[in-house]
This record gives C-alpha cells, sequence and structure tokens, in this order.
C-alpha cells in the first residue's frame, strides 16, 4: 500500500471540500471606464482515460499555477470528466492520481482569460503492482470514508381540495369543469373580508354547469398555443392522473449535410433520418392537498436539452467560485423532463407550493411538441429556458389570475453557476375565454461559466387572442387565433454591459414572434403561418453550434459567444396538421431560417474527418486530429501539411419536416 499517495489524496480531497481553502490570488477587476471588457478568470477541463480509452472515474486531479500562488483539486466524474472554474490566467500543472495507475503530470498549461484549456489525462497502469496497492487496504478505506462524509404542463384532475395548475408553459388548463366545487364557507361581514380584489378581475356569478371556483376551469382554453389540447384525461383516478406523450418525425435539411446534423435548433436535430424526439411515461399524485408529478423523458430531447446548461460542467472551488463540484448532474437528471412534489393550501382560488424540475413558461411555446401549433418554434421560444430546477408558489387569487413567483438555480441549469440563485416569476391572466395575457420576468441570476459576477435581466410577454369560434359551420372554418410575442434582456457587470457599444462589451437580446392559425372541420384540420426574429449581442442566448461536439461548457473555437459579438437572425414556418382524435396529430411543416452571420449546417456538416475528437474548444486539423490549441496561428503550425479543418456553416436553411405525435 501506498502510503504517502493515500495521504496526499486525503490532504488533496479535504482541500476540494472546502476543509483547506485554496490560495488563489484574485484578478484586478476592470475599471468602470474601461473601453474594453476583460474577463478575469479561465477554465480547465479535461477527460481522464487509460490507456484502453475507457475514463477513471474517481481520480484525484490537482492543479497548480506554476508560480505557486494557488493550488485548486477535484475528482473526475463516473465519466471521467473534469474541470476546474475561475482559474487565473497563467501557467498551471496539472497532475492526476488514482489507486493502480502511475501518477500522471502535464506541465505548463496555459490558462487564458475568457476561454476553456483542455487538459486530457492519460492513466498508465504500473508494469507491477503490489497487492497491498492493488487491493482496497486500510488507505482505501479511510479516503472512501471521507469521500462518504461529503456525499451527501402537468395536467391535472380538479378534485375538492385540489385546483389544477392551469397555464403552465406545457399545463393546459382543463376543459371539464370540476363536478364537484368545494364547498364554501358562509360570507364573511363586510368589514371582515379585508382587501378586496379589484372587480375586473372577479369571477362572474356562478351559472349551471359552470365552474367558477377552479382556476380557469370556466371556459375552454385547448385553443391556445403551448397548451394541450385534450379535453379528457384516459385511466384518471382519484389519486392518479397518468400522461404518457410519443413524439417521432422525419426531416428533411435542403442543405443536405453530410453528417445529417442540423444546427440552431431545440426541436430539430437529424436530417434524412426518422427519429423519437420524445418518449414520456409519468403523472401526477394527488391526495389530501398533497401534490406530486413525474414525467421522464426519453428520446433526443434527453441528450439535446442538457447540452445548453452548463452549470454541470464547473468545478470545485471556494468563495464566490460556486462550481457544482461532483455528482454528475447532467446525467442525474437528463432523463427527467418534471419531477416535483408539494403541497396545495386552501387560500383564495388556491396556492400551491412546488419544489423540484418544473417547465419554465418563458416562450410561450411548450417543452412538449404535442401542444404547440409548429413544431419548431421561433427563436424567442428556442434560446429560452425548458426548464428550472428550485421552488415556486402558484397563488390564484381569482379564477381568472395566477400570480406565480420562482426561486431557482438559474436559466435553464441543474446547478447554481455562480454566488447568486435567480429569481423570478408570472402572472397569466385570462379575463375571457378569447383572450390570454403573460407576462414572465427574470433576474438577479449569475448564469455564466467563468463569469462570476455577470448577472442576467430578461422580459417575455405574450399575448393570444381568438377571433373568431363557430362549431356550427359544418365543415368549413372553426376557428381563427393569433399569439403574439415579444422579449429582451441584457447581461451587465464584470466587464459586461447592455446597452453600451459593441467595441465596450455589449450583450443584449431583443426578439419577438407572430402567429396566425386556422381550424376547420371542427378543429380536426389546422395550419399555422408564422415566424419571428432575435438580435443577440454577445451571443450569450444563441444556441451553440454542436461543432466536434461542442456543449454549452466547452465553447466552440469556430462560433465564439464573446461581448460584443453580433448575431441577428431570421424565422418562418407554415404548419399543416390532422387532428382526427384528441390524442393524436399528424403534421407537416416547411422551414426557413436565415442569420447575418455563417451558421446553419452546410453540405459538409460540423463533425471533423473522422469524427469528433472531443477537443471543441480547439481548432481541429484536416487530417481529423486536434491542433490542441484556440490560437489560429498556433493552429496552423500544429496542422502543418495537413491544414486546419472548419466546418460548413451557411447562413441560411430550408427543411420540410413531418411527423406524428401521441399524448393520453
Amino acid at each position: 500500500m501506498n502510503i504517502d499517495r493515500t495521504l496526499r489524496r486525503l490532504a488533496v480531497l479535504a482541500l476540494s471540500s472546502g476543509l483547506l481553502l485554496p490560495v488563489v490570488q484574485a484578478a484586478e477587476a476592470p475599471s468602470a471606464n474601461s473601453a474594453t471588457p476583460k474577463v478575469a478568470f479561465g477554465t480547465i477541463v479535461g477527460v481522464v482515460r487509460n490507456a484502453g480509452k475507457s475514463p477513471v472515474g474517481g481520480a484525484t486531479i490537482t492543479a497548480a499555477k506554476s508560480d505557486g500562488s494557488g493550488i485548486r483539486a477535484t475528482v473526475s466524474g463516473s465519466d471521467g470528466v473534469y474541470s476546474f472554474a475561475d482559474v487565473v490566467p497563467g501557467a498551471w500543472t496539472v497532475t492526476s492520481q488514482a489507486d493502480g495507475y502511475l501518477d500522471n503530470a502535464v506541465a505548463s498549461i496555459e490558462v487564458v482569460a475568457g476561454r476553456a484549456s483542455r487538459s486530457d489525462l492519460t492513466m498508465a497502469a504500473p508494469t507491477s503492482i503490489s497487492s497491498a496497492a492493488a487491493a482496497p487496504g486500510a488507505g482505501r478505506k479511510v479516503l472512501n470514508e471521507i469521500k462518504g462524509a461529503f456525499t451527501g404542463s402537468q395536467t391535472q384532475t380538479a378534485s375538492l381540495n385540489t385546483p389544477p395548475v392551469a397555464f403552465d408553459r406545457a399545463s393546459p388548463a382543463p376543459a371539464v369543469p370540476n363536478p364537484l366545487p368545494a364547498p364554501q364557507a358562509p360570507p364573511a361581514p363586510e368589514a371582515a373580508k379585508g382587501p378586496q380584489i379589484p372587480e375586473a378581475l372577479t369571477a362572474p356569478e356562478a351559472t349551471t354547469g359552470v365552474d367558477n371556483e377552479t382556476p380557469f376551469a370556466y371556459g375552454d382554453f385547448t385553443w391556445l398555443n403551448g397548451t394541450s389540447r385534450n379535453k379528457d384525461t384516459v385511466l384518471d383516478t382519484k389519486y392518479f392522473t397518468p400522461e404518457v406523450r410519443f413524439d417521432t418525425h422525419f426531416m428533411e435539411d435542403f442543405n443536405q449535410p453530410t453528417d445529417h446534423t442540423i444546427v440552431g435548433a431545440t426541436e430539430s436535430f437529424r436530417s434524412g433520418e426518422f427519429q423519437v424526439e420524445q418518449a414520456s411515461v409519468g403523472g401526477d399524485f394527488h391526495w389530501q392537498n398533497v401534490r406530486g408529478r413525474i414525467l421522464f423523458m426519453e428520446g433526443l430531447f434527453a441528450t439535446t436539452t442538457p447540452r445548453n446548461d452548463g452549470s454541470s460542467a464547473t468545478g470545485s472551488g471556494g468563495g464566490n467560485t460556486g462550481g457544482v463540484g461532483q455528482w454528475d448532474l447532467q446525467n442525474a437528471y437528463k432523463y427527467v423532463s418534471e419531477a416535483y412534489g408539494g403541497y396545495h393550501f386552501n387560500v383564495n382560488h388556491g396556492l400551491n407550493v412546488d419544489a423540484g424540475i418544473f417547465v419554465s413558461y418563458i416562450g410561450l411555446f411548450s417543452y412538449y411538441n404535442f401542444d404547440n401549433w409548429t413544431y419548431q418554434p421561433s427563436y424567442v421560444s428556442s434560446n429560452t429556458p425548458w426548464f428550472f430546477n428550485g421552488l415556486r408558489f402558484q397563488w390564484f387569487p381569482t379564477n381568472k389570475l395566477k400570480i406565480e413567483p420562482w426561486v431557482i438555480n438559474g436559466w435553464q441549469s441543474y446547478a447554481k453557476f455562480n454566488g447568486h440563485i435567480g429569481l423570478g416569476g408570472q402572472l397569466l391572466w385570462l379575463p375571457t375565454e378569447w383572450f390570454k395575457l403573460v407576462a414572465n420576468q427574470y433576474g438577479f441570476g449569475q448564469d455564466n461559466l467563468g463569469l462570476p459576477h455577470t448577472e442576467r435581466l430578461h422580459t417575455d410577454d405574450s399575448i393570444e387572442i381568438r377571433f373568431y369560434n363557430n362549431q356550427n359551420k359544418g365543415r368549413g372554418l372553426s376557428k381563427i387565433a393569433m399569439s403574439l410575442t415579444a422579449d429582451a434582456g441584457t447581461q451587465y457587470g464584470g466587464g459586461i454591459c447592455g446597452t453600451c457599444a459593441p467595441s465596450q462589451g455589449k450583450d443584449s437580446f431583443v426578439g419577438w414572434m407572430l402567429y396566425n392559425r386556422y381550424w376547420w372541420d371542427h378543429d380536426k384540420y389546422a395550419i399555422t403561418f408564422g415566424g419571428g426574429e432575435m438580435s443577440n449581442w454577445g451571443r450569450y442566448l444563441t444556441l451553440l453550434p454542436p461543432i466536434d461536439g461542442a456543449w454549452a461548457a466547452t465553447g466552440s473555437v469556430y462560433f465564439p459567444a464573446l461581448p460584443g459579438q453580433r448575431s441577428h437572425m431570421w424565422d418562418s414556418t407554415i404548419t399543416f396538421q390532422y387532428m382526427p382524435k384528441e390524442y393524436i396529430t399528424w403534421w407537416a411543416e416547411a422551414g426557413y431560417r436565415h442569420a447575418d452571420i455563417p451558421y446553419f449546417a452546410g453540405r459538409h456538416g460540423v463533425t471533423p474527418p473522422g469524427g469528433n475528437n472531443n477537443l471543441p474548444q480547439d481548432y481541429t486539423c484536416n487530417n481529423g486530429a486536434s491542433a490542441l490549441t484556440a490560437d489560429l496561428g498556433g493552429a496552423q503550425a500544429a496542422c502543418g501539411a495537413a491544414g486546419i479543418w472548419f466546418p460548413d456553416l451557411r447562413r441560411s436553411e430550408m427543411k420540410l419536416s413531418a411527423g406524428v405525435m401521441v399524448k393520453f
């Protein structure tokens, strides 16, 4: 047994767990009148593998600044991935240690501010290992004991005590009224009623067959974009309301990318193939005011949704560096789209308090395609979050109004990026069956990897209007409706601003989308026309193209997202839907998208020769090898005669899509 190695690992583990604070000198913050924004920190990321290319989990990784001014430590995940966030720029030495392997050191890793420096480590097994060292001995037992010390929308049937949470982004208001409204206490004397709700927001007088107690149950709102059109729930019981969803499609990108990869979308991922977008099973539990919801998520969504969340890749650290450390949050949550428990209080028309993962309402469209007027939404919806992780309160002062605050980890983030959690909320008002107003606000969160002092503000506001409704026209026109959404946001602090010039670090977002929809033959058929545009300085909400497998935490040298860089895009779609039953939708869609920068996958795709080399933050050579640098001049020297590979990115994209969606 190697006692020295065990003691070193114990000390490093204590360091990474906060028992010993690393000595790291903070870089000087940029001055307020600095003309050019300065990013004070960089990031070190990498994968630990053995000689057989298999990941090495549980390896202790130590990063030490070459001048001795700082030391950081972490443990690789089950996939071998490790990372350090908020690293002071300069030369660092990275060392890996794992029982059964020789120590492996990589010298002079150069950390650059605002970038991720990649250092993959290969653990070499020694030629001979004593039985005492190879077996889990006393040293390993102590180490494991120390590690263990640190381990530490819905559619709901209305009931007497639990009004449905209608009108989440993915949660429709029920069209079927509650047959048994809750008994009401005798009216209180006028002086004892307390503050009165404005008359314009109060419910109308109760009439026969109309539920004026349950929120939003007085009308049929299944026509809304972002709301399931199911009027009935299959296999509903007193205790559990099941939910099952299937979504399969075929897409053809006219750019014909050879790697079949579609870029920059949240619903479109593969060209020329049949793919399962979503396969979900779950439902709602409800009994004696206690609530619980779980919806599992398989299919493409289980991979494509988490890849836009970089919070799970941040490293451990003290102070305001805010890393999530260990426990592989992406794999813990990737197969769950919603999971929360809570309680319903009989206050006014209902008060729900829930904790867990719930769907985001920002962007009008539902997380789930079955609920939407189109399949591929515009950028205002695609580029805003699909889920939140935290706590929400849903208060229904009347049956026409919902006020919902959120206390969450951040902007579509499993973990908290930096020093602040995110705060936000929704106000939803449906004064009549043909009109909806929803306003979503977000702020305070520090939601950027490597930018601990940058905060975000965002507003998202929509109206939906049904102009025409006549179910007595035979096969003629039965409904006409429209939706309009406008978003604006900014990031500021840490050398970034929202209203300054692009050369001074501008980070801002402005966008809108407009859709018109027509139904006929008793809502059996529908066609939707629409689209929108966005302008996103700094590209902080522009979806990162998956060039060489890039995702939110790695970034891409081929598509940098730095303050002041512009991304302006617009799109349009026409969507036809055939809905013979309320549980199934057959659809076909044509869409065109355009950008003022090369963005969409072209004929030669975004995958390097020979496949991804797992170094997306560096340039790649034409022979498929990584240049191991994000510097263009250095990459040219490293690639030599082979030359540098570049992805084929185009300014426009046209595609045709068709599919079938089922929801019970």
